[in-house]
């Protein structure tokens, strides 16, 4: 019987899983009712059980033959603060929350594999299934790491998946390299001299410093990076005053940057103090920025990138892997595993429907099996039995 099969034999029980997931999301960090479920089923496996590393985290262990080599397998567990607009029978539950991006999906896969592993046990080594929360910018997997996750769960190599909008069921997606962008968060606080707005020739205005601040950022892409290093830069909240006819003391000016690597990364966060601190003083206003790193480059080892694609290609054939993926301009905080321990990241066809962070989206549970059979299979294939 083939992994796939076999794992379909969960689909009841797994598909229930996931729904219960759905009604119930829990922010990043709070995920306590998601942990708990999470813990109980691993032990009720058989599987050793870490809880509480990193806040609301969970680690599985387990073990088969004498080899001593490890392997890591990751899932994100938290939903996002949005209302849902699906309509289903399982929708959220909770007003204002609802898994926006399928971690309940996520969840439910590495499940899937930790009862099929457990079952089998064919492989020689140790699998680490680690339940990660916080993924949506709540700071995560650095939580998971300060706790000293790959001390105390140490691993050869580390793989995540996440599912894939508009990539048909049955498919993959990777790549080598780069294949999602790092990103920071950004405010830029102007500071000026307020005064009547029928009276501007007695003020420094820092609404009019922050809207040429907005614009000349945007030459940091254009004219300070190269061309060969994609990078975004976006404004997405400017605010400043409270009233009609006030001109403010002070506006600030909010956005995201997005980029392949640490060291571009470093020239946009020096772009960015100079452009915001030359274009205030222009204007007879001063600048601060507070720049901060939320997702680091996800970076895929090109060795295990190929591994992780051959494992795939073993459950669906090699034309529904796609091994040169588009890298996309989204973030993962996968990414700080990957720096600290040699990994792969895959995507997973999720079929037609909504994209992540949509209130109409749902993820497919004719996925699941697919998923959960590749955490498998390249536990199989990495701790291979002699």
């Amino acid at each position: 019987m083939s992994v796939i099969d076999h794992i379909r034999r969960y689909q009841d029980e797994l598909t229930a899983i996931r729904h219960d997931f759905h009604i119930h999301p829990e922010l990043g960090l709070e995920e306590h009712r998601t942990a708990g479920i999470v813990a109980s089923m691993l032990e009720s496996w058989g599987i050793e059980v870490h809880r509480g590393v990193g806040k609301t985290g969970v680690v599985g262990v387990l073990r088969s033959g004498q080899g001593n080599r490890a392997v890591g397998l990751r899932a994100d567990m938290d939903a996002l603060p949005m209302t849902e607009k699906t309509g289903l029978p399982y929708a959220s539950q909770t007003p204002g929350k609802m898994h926006a991006c399928g971690h309940d999906g996520h969840t439910t896969m590495l499940l899937g594999a930790a009862k099929y592993l457990a079952e089998t046990k064919n492989f020689d080594g140790t699998v680490h299934f680690i339940f990660q929360p916080g993924e949506e910018g709540c700071g995560g997997a650095l939580a998971m790491l300060e706790d000293g996750l790959f001390d105390r769960f140490p691993c050869d190599a580390i793989f995540g998946m996440h599912n894939r909008p508009g990539m048909p069921v049955g498919e993959y997606g990777i790549r080598p390299g780069a294949t999602a962008a790092g990103g920071a968060f950004f405010d830029i606080t102007i500071h000026g001299k307020g005064a009547h707005g029928a009276r501007p020739e007695v003020s420094h205005d820092p609404v009019i410093a922050a809207c040429q601040i907005g614009t000349a950022i945007q030459t940091i892409t254009a004219r300070n990076l190269s061309p060969f290093d994609p990078a975004v830069i976006s404004v997405t909240k400017i605010q400043g005053g409270d009233a009609f006819n006030v001109i403010p003391d002070t506006a600030t000016l909010s956005g995201t940057a997005r980029f392949f690597s640490r060291e571009v990364a470093t020239q946009i966060e020096e772009g960015l103090k100079r452009v915001a601190e030359g274009v205030a003083a222009g204007l007879g206003c001063t600048a601060e920025l507070d720049f901060r790193l939320i997702f680091a480059p996800t970076i895929n080892d090109a060795e295990l990138t190929t591994a992780y694609a051959d494992a795939a290609a073993e459950l669906v054939g090699d034309a529904n892997v796609a091994r040169n993926k588009e890298p996309g301009m989204g973030s993962e905080d996968f990414s700080f595993m990957m720096e600290k321990v040699p990994g792969a990241y895959i995507h997973v066809g999720n079929g037609p429907g909504a994209t992540p962070h949509n209130p109409a989206y749902n993820f497919n549970d004719e996925t699941t099996p697919y998923g959960a059979a590749l955490y498998a299979r390249i536990v199989e294939t990495s701790l291979r039995k002699g």
